[in-house]
């Protein structure tokens, strides 16, 4: 193990464009959807909605924090019709999946998604068995990452110290907040980034390939 980390007992991983590459764009299709939504909720323009999904998505974290807060939108009605996307273009990584086997201690996913979506990712990933618990948004009570409310609760659902802890992101500002309680912070470069000039001070490891960086990690 490398030695900076052999401290780390928790293993916190993002997942939309973190276990799976970007450049699959299965992101790319719930986005496209959640516009949609905006758009046949609001009755607006698509220009419209991309406006006001965007300023949400910035705003309060997930555009679906802001329809909540603005409009009282059901979450699991969005969060059906936003995620019922082609998962065919996810493709299982076996350097991915044998070093996150290999990995010691706690396993978990933290994401903005909710469990039900999750699930199908990993599955489709083959990581279905891989983590101990899917953190989701309805666990956040809809205040997301990165709200420091979301890390707070996921710690303490979990009994986990943060300064034991690693998290995993593709989004960098979803990262500071669990610097600012003592987690390690790995932030995944891969293009999907949306505040792309961000102050990045609180990250400790910029990769580029999880699966890659892992087996460095391990063979250390």
């Amino acid at each position: 193990m490398l030695a900076q980390l052999s401290h780390i007992r928790n293993w916190i991983f993002d997942l939309d464009n973190t276990l799976y590459p970007a450049s699959a764009n299965l992101f790319a299709m719930i986005d496209a959807r959640i516009g949609e939504y905006v758009q046949r909720l609001l009755g607006c323009s698509p220009e419209e909605a991309r406006r006001v999904q965007k300023d949400y998505f910035h705003a309060h974290g997930t555009t679906l924090s802001g329809l909540i807060t603005d409009h009282g939108t059901d979450p699991h009605h969005y969060l059906d019709y936003v995620h019922d996307v082609d998962m065919s273009v996810l493709e299982a990584n076996e350097a991915l999946i044998e070093a996150l086997a290999r990995l010691p201690g706690r396993k978990l996913v933290f994401t903005n998604g909710d469990a039900p979506y999750a699930r199908k990712v990993l599955d489709k990933l083959g990581l279905g068995e891989t983590f101990e618990a899917i953190h989701d948004i309805h666990a956040t009570s809809y205040r997301p990452k990165p709200e420091a409310s979301a890390y707070q609760g996921l710690c303490e659902a979990y009994d986990l110290d943060p300064r034991e802890s690693l998290f995993v992101e593709d989004m960098a500002r979803n990262l500071k907040p669990a610097k600012a309680i003592g987690m390690t912070t790995v932030w995944i470069d891969n293009g999907s980034e949306q505040t792309p000039d961000a102050d990045r001070s609180f990250i400790d490891f910029t990769i580029t390939d999880l699966g890659a960086w892992l087996h460095t990690v391990l063979e250390s």
